[in-house]
């Protein structure tokens, strides 16, 4: 069994109620502006997250206040952190702010941010 060494997070607001095919499409959206951040930014890890397979776990928090103080820590600690605010084309308005994707990041970094968090 493969151990991993990087994973990317994403943390959704339990308070949203979004259709699985929404909530499916934020998570998409945070994992592809992390994972180009990353590229961009640190492109050791980008790589070495995709050689083991691109681990993802998707979290939850109660609301939207509570992702501010994981993207500071994450800023802090020099990890991708991007809040995904919506287009309003479908189930809520514009600028609501749905998930917050971090990472990909070393395991032992990540978690200094989300792991205390519960999985969705």
């Amino acid at each position: 069994m493969l151990d991993f060494e990087y994973k990317m997070v994403i943390v959704t607001r339990s308070d949203l109620k979004l259709s699985p095919g929404k909530l499916a499409a934020q998570v998409a959206h945070a994992a592809v502006a992390c994972a180009l951040d990353t590229k961009k930014n640190n492109s050791k890890w980008l790589h070495k997250w995709q050689r083991e397979g691109a681990k993802k776990a998707v979290l939850k928090v109660d609301s939207e206040k509570d992702f501010y103080p994981l993207k500071e820590k994450a800023d802090e600690l020099k990890i991708v952190a991007y809040i995904i605010s919506d287009a309003g084309h479908t189930e809520i308005p514009a600028g609501t702010k749905t998930v917050l994707g971090i990472g990909p990041a070393p395991n032992n970094i990540i978690d200094q941010v989300t792991g205390k968090l519960p999985i969705l």
